[in-house]
């Protein structure tokens, strides 16, 4: 088909510091290109992957103490299926816009393309401007759980500082993103930290399994209506971490291969999600809705530590991942976007990470603050706007009929897909930014209420005295969990 060859043209966009085109590869040169160039669908797939599961993974067993799980379970096979979907829709708006304005002749190789952008093409600035905001907004918010993460984890090894003071040391460690030019260069990143998730993963299922169920253990959630959706929520804004699907797509040889990339992602995030949550949530139950980090009840051992450290990594990257699209849109409002030195644009970045750090410092409540940003930004970023924005650009009868994707005859070609996309908007609507959003909220006020803002060490058990009466540093192992009722949340 015509349509057909269209998308076969679309090729991916590079910085001009980045090709070598028509020069002789050394061997610095092919190892440089097999750790730092990356385009394949393998590369798309570890990145999504990568970029899907990262702390959450850990505060998936507090959303299971707050669900229940049975609705656990259920919620991370509907909403993996619903993010696939709306990463679907994303990949498809994506390859209409290239595809007309490559049709115009714009040339894409130093530039790279961002959401907004697309809705702007498609569907005009008032989209754009709607785009623009959700999108940075989340990325800034997801940007900040990463440095909460790195602190929260870091504690549970070394408790000499506290949690803020681990917040601004690695705040200045994930600064160091700015050097990385664009999704294009995280190929040896990407595979590293799907590698991390999976061992933090196992770990937290075969630690759960070995520890056994703590005495007197009860698995009684859902009891309230505020913890039933604050989980929700969370779970709603882990399978949402595609706001970056269309710089993944841009850094690929042959976009529209994307198209069930993101599915088979989450396929795999599963496999990590499901056993970790269930088996932590089996072996402490209630004990849970104390702890938003799966870290804090397991006992001290080398595996936790290497764990802790693995995911300290991991944040480090999805850091990079969340901040770089906010880095494209600075660098494309201040004009230095196209410019051919890394190193000027290294500099020209460094502004977009001084608000992160700030607001982490703010808000160090890690846990509360996902369900938050999934019911009031997760909502409308990655789930409600590519779904509207999909029904409106395919509006008109010659649009459908000249669109470069058509829909999949197994979900109903354009009617099934109007169908399913009518759902997602409501659906997301209503129980995650109407139900989720008072119910993280509620959840995020009572954390201020009772740890204030700027708070030091957020749920860090109490100082204790040793038998000597000697001041006694906090406990850098797990403490026992029926010592602190006193933190429990609403």
């Amino acid at each position: 088909m015509a349509s057909d060859k269209v998308v076969e043209t679309v090729i991916v966009g590079n910085y001009v510091e980045m090709e070598t085109e028509g020069k002789p590869k050394s061997v610095k040169n092919k190892l440089s290109n097999f750790f730092w160039h990356g385009g394949s669908a393998y590369d798309a797939w570890f990145s999504c992957a990568s970029n899907q599961v990262a702390q959450v993974l850990l505060t998936l067993p507090y959303s299971f103490s707050q669900l229940g799980m049975l609705s656990g379970i259920l919620f991370q096979l509907f909403y993996g299926l619903l993010g696939s979907w709306t990463a679907y829709l994303i990949s498809v708006l994506y390859v209409e816009y290239r595809t007309r304005k490559e049709r115009e002749k714009v040339d894409f190789r130093n530039h790279v393309i961002q959401w907004f952008e697309v809705l702007d093409g498609l569907l005009g600035k008032h989209w754009r401007n709607v785009g623009l905001a959700f999108n940075c907004t989340f990325l800034l918010f997801g940007s900040v759980i990463q440095l909460i993460a790195c602190a929260s984890n870091i504690y549970y090894i070394n408790d000499n500082l506290d949690k803020r003071t681990w917040t601004y040391i690695f705040g200045a460690c994930c600064a160091t993103t700015v050097f990385i030019p664009s999704f294009h260069n995280y190929r040896i990143w990407s595979f590293l930290g799907l590698v991390m998730t999976t061992y933090t993963a196992w770990y937290l299922t075969i630690a759960s399994y070995l520890h056994g169920q703590v005495e007197g253990v009860k698995h009684s959630g859902p009891t309230k209506l505020v913890l039933y959706f604050t989980g929700a929520t969370n779970i709603l804004y882990t399978f949402g971490g595609h706001a970056v699907t269309v710089e993944i797509m841009h850094a690929m040889w042959k976009p529209q291969k994307f198209k069930a990339i993101y599915l088979f992602a989450t396929l795999y995030v599963l496999t990590l999600t499901l056993p970790s949550a269930t088996a932590v949530y089996w072996a402490f139950g209630d004990l849970l809705l104390n702890h938003s980090n799966a870290f804090s009840l397991l006992p001290k051992s080398p595996f936790r530590d290497m764990a802790v450290i693995l995911m300290l990594i991991h944040q480090f990257i999805t850091f990079g991942f969340a901040c770089t699209p906010l880095y494209f849109v600075w660098e494309k409002a201040i004009g230095m976007h196209e410019c051919k030195s890394l190193c000027k644009r290294a500099a020209a970045r460094l502004p977009v990470v001084i608000p992160i750090w700030f607001l982490a410092i703010i808000f160090p409540f890690f846990g509360p603050i996902n369900s938050t940003v999934g019911s009031l930004l997760v909502s409308f970023t990655v789930y409600i706007i590519p779904a509207l924005a999909h029904i409106f650009t395919f509006k008109s009868a010659s649009a459908r009929e000249n669109a470069v994707e058509q829909p999949p005859k197994f979900v109903g070609r354009w009617i099934g897909t109007y169908t399913i996309n009518v759902f997602v908007v409501v659906w997301v609507f209503v129980v995650g930014f109407g139900f989720g959003g008072w119910a993280s909220v509620t959840n995020f006020v009572h954390q201020i209420d009772t740890f204030g803002l700027f708070t030091k060490c957020f749920q860090c058990p109490p100082p204790t005295l040793a038998p000597s009466s000697a001041p006694h540093l906090l406990n850098a192992t797990a403490p026992t969990p029926l010592n602190h009722t006193h933190l429990h949340h609403p």
